[in-house]
């Protein structure tokens, strides 16, 4: 009997310790939510979760919940290091030919990022998957120096192995050829596609590789750019990544997007994004990277900008909200998923409650039934304010860009959506140019003739489920 009751003592001493253990654990990090001061909207979700549901919710936040924010992988040195061989004059403004909100907009990018503001620059658009590789692979046989090259995803398939065959023959010809690649959004691609590159003298390596030690300490943070530097003189940037399914539609008729073909000396901050995101990987900085010296191609003003989640700042966002809130005339949005901060909903329905064309286009159908479902929940806001909704009908629409008023265009890989703006690693390309504004209105144009514009009647009167539907997955937007 005795000892009976000494081992229900020492089991109940156990649970209690247990008990209280997690629940110091569960203070504490909703304490740690609280020191990092952000939107209380989130902050308050996230503590609810914690508090309600304490098991999952620690999970949860463990994966997705946590902050690294100005949080340092690249030392000083190296920074400043890579920032000198940009070799970047001063912007000004006067003789720059832009107007006073495009001004400021190269402005407040010098501010976020020191990102120079370059004219001189020549740009080839691309809307589908032939064409664009057709080019990138011309440019890639031509290599004689170098080859940077940065996709969010490499395929283990047709495109994908064309691609890597002609890594392997360059790299075996004296080229130095680097590859970065996301290591979340390659989990599923064969080891023995890397491998094969890497024994060829290839230069491959995953951005944030998820490790059993630390597993979610990296699934939140992706690196989703697209970048393509050619001996510093050729570069590609935009929305595609590698893969059969943007040339043959994969499980759509079409898949519709959109990437650059860029030359001139905004090529120099392509070098220093990739050099920067090598050297973050823990990689030394690549040798040739100072080798970068490019001549004028064009007459486009350009300016390159990174963003992601250790910045201070949203850096794209921000530059997308102060566009948003320069605009005049028109503001037309091209991207999959739709699910903007409160802010930027917010500067778009004043936009056009101002009497400016306001459009935005997204897919009828996207590759992702849960984007689709929290990005039509956005619509209803959108269409009380005056916000012209297209959804985009022969397939996948996965083009990234705005176009604001007959001066300004941004191109590159950042949806407009939580994730791009707050969790991914984005790149995208901010262009001051009217004839360079003018083709990519063509091109958006273009595909508004194969969009249905979304009536309010008609919305209003949509299946109860699917308001069901989007109303839950409207919740999950911040972490989709």
């Amino acid at each position: 009997m005795s000892e009976t009751i000494n081992q229900y003592i020492n089991m109940t001493w156990v649970y209690w310790a247990l008990m209280i253990a997690y629940g110091v654990t569960i203070l504490s990090v909703v304490l740690v939510v609280l020191s990092e001061n952000r939107n209380p909207v989130k902050s308050l979700a996230w503590i609810t979760v914690l508090l309600m549901l304490p098991a999952l919710g620690l999970v949860l936040y463990f994966l997705f919940g946590r902050s690294i924010r100005n949080k340092r992988y690249v030392s000083r040195k190296n920074r400043r290091r890579l920032k000198k061989h940009e070799k970047a004059k001063a912007f000004d403004a006067d003789s720059s030919g832009l107007s006073v909100e495009n001004a400021q907009q190269v402005r407040l990018g010098q501010s976020l990022i020191g990102a120079p503001y370059y004219d001189g620059n020549s740009a080839v658009i691309f809307h589908n998957g032939k064409d664009k590789f057709d080019s990138l692979f011309r440019d890639l046989r031509k290599a004689r120096k170098f080859i940077y090259l940065q996709y969010y995803i490499f395929e283990d398939d047709k495109i994908g192995n064309q691609l890597a065959d002609i890594l392997v023959s360059k790299a075996k010809a004296g080229v130095k050829v680097k590859v970065i690649y996301d290591h979340l959004g390659n989990f599923k691609v064969k080891r023995s596609f890397y491998r094969r590159m890497r024994e060829a003298g290839v230069e491959v390596y995953p951005f944030f590789k998820l490790t059993l030690l630390r597993p979610g300490a990296r699934i939140n943070w992706r690196n989703h750019r697209k970048l393509c530097l050619i001996d510093g003189n050729v570069g590609y940037l935009g929305g595609m990544n590698v893969a059969d399914r943007y040339i043959d539609g994969g499980k759509f008729d079409v898949w519709r997007d959109l990437h650059l073909r860029v030359t001139g000396p905004i090529l120099r901050s392509f070098n220093h994004s990739f050099c920067y995101d090598w050297n973050f990987m823990g990689r030394p900085i690549p040798e040739d990277f100072a080798e970068v010296e490019v001549k004028p191609a064009g007459d486009i003003g350009m300016q390159f900008i990174t963003s992601g989640p250790t910045a201070q700042w949203g850096n794209i966002s921000l530059i997308f909200l102060k566009a948003i809130g320069n605009a005049k005339k028109s503001i037309y949005i091209q991207t999959p998923y739709f699910l903007p901060t409160e802010g930027l909903l917010r500067a778009l329905q004043a936009a056009a409650l101002s009497k400016i064309d306001v459009r935005v286009m997204i897919p009828r159908r996207s590759d992702s039934a849960m984007l689709s479902h929290a990005s039509f929940s956005y619509i209803k806001d959108c269409l009380r304010s005056g916000i012209k909704v297209y959804l985009y009908d022969p397939g996948m629409l996965h083009g990234k860009f705005i176009i604001v008023d007959d001066d300004f265009v941004t191109v590159g890989s950042s949806n407009f959506d939580f994730r791009s703006f707050e969790h991914n690693f984005e790149a995208n390309l901010f262009i001051y140019s009217k004839e360079f504004n003018a083709r990519m209105t063509r091109v958006f144009m273009q595909d508004l003739t194969e969009s249905t514009r979304v009536l309010p009647y008609d919305w209003d009167h949509r299946p109860r489920l699917d308001k069901m539907k989007q109303s839950v997955m409207r919740l999950f937007s911040p972490i989709l």
